[in-house]
């Protein structure tokens, strides 16, 4: 079952031709086989798990089912999980055991999935390797001394090495998309405020977006079509219509599926920093579109290339103020020794964050102090509403944008821990689309060197069937998505 789609998992649960119980328990095997040499995940219970799977199969035998019903699902560590333990990756919350269910968390609940565990990932969504984590860094399943990107690198890694059959991720500047190129995956960014934000952990408000991840793009319309929808306890949440997001994925029927598709092939993707091996993944895959119909067009981004130094002002902003809550007063760590409040504060937050949650919270407290705060946040909001207006401009001109979701393929462990600004530069494809909200996913596109890489489709508002269609389209006519590393077949 393991190398089947939702949908096939979805009917040989319904046909009754495997149970929820054996399901969940197979991928739990698998976990507690082939975890430890990845570290995928954070925590794993099995007896809960299975109880939930157990109630899977009895909705199933009443024929009370949904898409998802029976289907284990891992969940990165930043949704909060009623009695599990959730850690967002950080000392800070090693011990927290949330009291309630974040809105995705109960979605896919209520649709009977079964919450398979909790996925390591970078601290409080910090980073673009895993490598911050508070347990540890996960090691991509390609190859075991290379990253699988962050921060959602474990669930990509659970889902790559086949220890989940899909997870979810959230995506605060290519959190998503970039673990997702990196582990030969596809994962989807929705439009800001498809997805209720409420109980995901705070890493920047404005910019993060939860998302799935899974092997295909018509799985992530699946995960979607349950993720989505509005949330009246979350004040970004957007109130629109339910929409099928699989809506679109019909059978190519002969002819040309994507005739008078307009790709557009923006010239600050196709300049200097993307490796040549990976360029030419993107350009055959451009070939490809080409062969199914599309055309495409060349524009520009003039404000891309200050979307890197614009996140990095506004994300440590928000942070900062977002961080504020961890003071060991409420939950979380406290430092153990301390001789007055001021002191416990300054010891607790010291001791309970890591090195690069601290860096972000400097900047973004400098950034917002007096004197600074015109010269730097306000100059990049204006910045932020500039990179909006060019993808405005673009979509007057194409349908969606297409380029590679990450400069390179996976990098060796520890090759950029010790050069913050390189690592900052692994997101240089993917910070833009979440400063301007929109929407956008990155798929396999074949390998270079033995190592996966992703092409990244970007569209317009609200435009997530359309791009799932797009992705889907592409993966009907190549295979790249189904290939599996060594090993975990």
């Amino acid at each position: 079952m393991i190398e089947h789609s939702l949908a096939d998992i979805a009917q040989a649960l319904a046909s009754r031709r495997i149970s929820s119980v054996e399901l969940t328990a197979l991928y739990l095997d698998r976990i507690g086989r082939l975890d430890p040499q990845l570290n995928a995940f954070i925590t794993v219970d099995r007896e809960r798990s299975l109880a939930q799977a157990r109630a899977a199969d009895e909705r199933l035998a009443r024929g009370d089912t949904q898409p998802l019903t029976g289907i284990p699902i891992a969940h990165k560590d930043i949704f909060c999980a009623k009695d599990w333990r959730t850690t967002c990756g950080s000392k800070m919350l090693d011990n927290f055991v949330s009291p309630y269910d974040a809105t995705v968390i109960s979605r896919f609940q209520q649709a009977g999935a079964v919450l398979l565990g909790k996925t390591n990932m970078d601290e409080f969504a910090m980073g673009s390797s895993t490598e911050t984590s508070f347990h540890g860094p996960t090691a991509n399943p390609w190859a075991l001394d290379r990253v699988p990107g962050g921060s959602s690198g474990g669930s990509a890694a659970a889902v790559a090495a086949r220890l989940a059959p899909a997870a979810t991720g959230t995506d605060t500047g290519g959190s998503i998309r970039q673990p997702a190129a990196l582990c030969n995956l596809s994962g989807m960014k929705p439009t800001y405020g498809v997805v209720s934000r409420y109980g995901m952990i705070a890493f920047a408000s404005s910019l993060d977006q939860a998302g799935p991840l899974a092997r295909s793009a018509a799985d992530c319309a699946l995960l979607l079509n349950c993720m989505a929808g509005f949330d009246e306890r979350d004040s970004t949440s957007l109130d629109r219509p339910r929409e099928d997001f699989a809506r679109e994925l019909t059978a190519a029927a002969g002819g040309r599926p994507l005739a008078g598709l307009r790709i557009g092939l923006p010239e600050q993707f196709f300049g200097e920093g993307c490796s040549p091996d990976v360029m030419q993944l993107i350009e055959a895959a451009i070939a490809e579109y080409r062969q199914l119909g599309a055309e495409t067009v060349p524009l520009s981004l003039p404000n891309m290339g200050l979307s890197v130094a614009a996140y990095y002002v506004i994300a440590p902003a928000e942070a900062s103020s977002n961080l504020a809550r961890f003071d060991g007063v409420r939950y979380g760590y406290r430092a153990p020794a301390y001789d007055d409040l001021t002191d416990m504060y300054c010891k607790t937050r010291a001791q309970g964050f890591g090195a690069e949650v601290k860096r972000r919270i400097l900047i973004g407290t400098y950034v917002l102090s007096h004197g600074y705060y015109d010269a730097y946040y306000l100059q990049a909001q204006r910045i932020r509403r500039l990179i909006a207006d060019d993808f405005a401009e673009a979509f007057r001109q194409c349908d969606v944008v297409l380029g590679p979701t990450s400069p390179s393929t996976a990098f060796r462990l520890g090759e950029k821990a010790a050069d913050p600004v390189q690592m900052y530069l692994s997101d240089i494809y993917t910070i833009a689309v979440n400063l301007a909200g929109l929407p956008a996913m990155s798929i396999p596109c074949g390998f270079a060197g033995g190592l996966p890489a992703g092409l990244q489709l970007i569209g317009n508002y609200f435009t997530e069937a359309r791009l799932l269609d797009i992705a889907h389209r592409y993966q009907q006519v190549t295979d790249w998505h189904r290939q599996c590393p060594a090993g975990h077949a």
